[in-house]
């Protein structure tokens, strides 16, 4: 299967292991021999730039990164594609957000953003915060002009509908279960930026193939020539995708990047 040029890879649960949090000398070696072959691999992930730790893209050596759920790209370290929130509309959500007691971390390129601890609604996000307390937090005033997307978490279903209704027209909403949902720009998604990337580098998108887990991987993998389900995906992300590999701490990388014929 030469004809992929383009390859696209989620970052948890699809390269590194959501409790292992370790990436496997597999996956590593299987993406290089892919690269070597000729592929270009890109990562393309929910998670902004501030989130992209260094280990995870210095270790295997991407040629660039989809970020944000379809808010940034950077292609061999030069930024193509950047989208922020205005001041006004960032200024709007964060009034919405309170009004309507939804928890939020507002990510941007630079810092992340939290709102104040006693403007917490919820110990649920509180925990989740705490997992992220090395990386340090902005503040709510600090992030106006300065983030890209947002990471929500609910109580109530209801809390998120009253949202979304005041904010259908500016945001769109993936549901990642649990209460919790990837919020941004009206229009961006991991498959807008994989489509503007394969027309920057003039790659037809059926040479393209791409690799995930979770709710926000199915736009991209729907848009994809070639999709790849891991083996920890969701059903609905199995039900999508073309070929299902190995869990990601199975080999899951190695045994997709085979199964294209790219390593």
């Amino acid at each position: 299967m030469k004809e992929y040029k383009t390859l696209l890879f989620d970052i948890d649960g699809t390269l590194i292991g959501e409790q292992s949090r370790v990436m496997l000398e597999s996956t590593k070696e299987a993406i290089q021999a892919a690269r070597k072959n000729g592929h270009i691999c890109m990562i393309n992930t929910g998670r902004s730039r501030k989130l992209v730790v260094p280990e995870v893209t210095r270790l295997t050596e991407f040629d660039g990164l989809l970020l944000g759920c379809g808010t940034m790209v950077e292609y061999h370290g030069e930024v193509l594609l950047h989208k922020t929130f205005a001041v006004s509309e960032g200024e709007r959500i964060i009034a919405g957000l309170r009004k309507n007691r939804v928890d939020a971390v507002l990510e941007g390129s630079v810092n992340n953003y939290r709102d104040s601890q006693e403007n917490v609604f919820s110990p649920v996000f509180a925990g989740f915060l705490k997992r992220f307390d090395k990386l340090g937090f902005g503040s709510y005033e600090e992030a106006v002009g300065h983030f890209d997307k947002l990471y929500c978490y609910v109580e109530k279903p209801e809390y998120m509908s009253a949202f979304r209704e005041e904010f259908e027209e500016l945001l769109d909403f993936v549901d990642r279960e649990q209460g919790f949902y990837e919020l941004t720009p009206k229009g961006c998604s991991k498959a807008s930026t994989m489509q503007f990337f394969a027309e920057k580098l003039g790659v037809p998108m059926e040479e393209t193939a791409a690799i995930g887990d979770s709710s926000n991987d199915i736009s991209m993998l729907a848009a994809a020539g070639h999709s790849i389900a891991m083996g920890n995906a969701t059903a609905a992300v199995k039900e999508l995708a073309e070929f299902v590999t190995t869990d990601v701490d199975g080999d899951g990388i190695r045994n997709a990047l085979k199964w294209l014929g790219v390593c």
